[in-house]
């Protein structure tokens, strides 16, 4: 089963969440980050219908292929800014 992290870091003047490469929006407070990572993270685990979904790669590239709605990640949310 695929795995997915979450990490909260500072960015951009203010701090987001990102998973591998790609950052989130901005949130002005560390505890605002924090939170949408969170749910972020428990919003990946629902279950839902199979469908077809876009993606665009690290490269660019647009894919669609079929997602099974009941193939779902584990997730972390990793906060090394926390005190």
């Amino acid at each position: 089963m695929a795995h997915v992290n979450y990490d909260v870091v500072e960015h951009d003047g203010g701090f987001a969440y990102k998973v591998g490469d790609v950052f989130s929006e901005n949130f002005p407070t560390h505890q605002a980050a924090h939170e949408a990572a969170i749910s972020a993270a428990q919003r990946q685990q629902v279950a839902g219908e199979s469908e077809a979904i876009q993606y665009q790669d690290n490269r660019g590239e647009w894919h669609e292929e079929l997602a099974r709605g009941g193939d779902r990640p584990h997730t972390d949310v990793e906060d090394t800014l926390e005190e």
